[in-house]
């Protein structure tokens, strides 16, 4: 999940992005960020890692859904259309549920006896 939120953000990146201000740079960041934090995933298996799963799409979907209100986010105004969109909010939902079911069970399996 987090590898498709990754993907989702180097592609608006680079649809345009890159060309905003302070924002501009954070979804690089964010992307390149997300492919790293796959990579570990997979590789390292640790509680480190799926809580750093679980802080990045949380905080990225935090920081969406502020962007979508009247306000924005650091001048940035999006909204709920769109294919990269609905595919970073939906992934990076599913992140946080997943990487939470995920620690609750290393949490399970270490405190098993034997």
């Amino acid at each position: 999940m987090v590898a498709i939120s990754a993907v989702a953000h180097l592609q608006v990146w680079q649809e345009g992005m890159h060309n905003v201000a302070v924002v501009g740079p954070l979804f690089l960041l964010q992307g390149v960020a997300g492919l790293v934090l796959a990579v570990l995933l997979v590789a390292w298996r640790s509680r480190l890692t799926l809580l750093a799963a679980v802080g990045f799409g949380a905080a990225t979907l935090v920081a969406f859904v502020i962007a979508t209100t009247p306000v924005g986010l650091l001048g940035v105004h999006s909204r709920w259309t769109g294919t990269p969109e609905w595919t970073s909010a939906i992934t990076e939902a599913a992140t946080v549920v997943l990487g939470l079911f995920a620690l609750r069970a290393e949490r399970t399996h270490a405190t098993r006896p034997g």
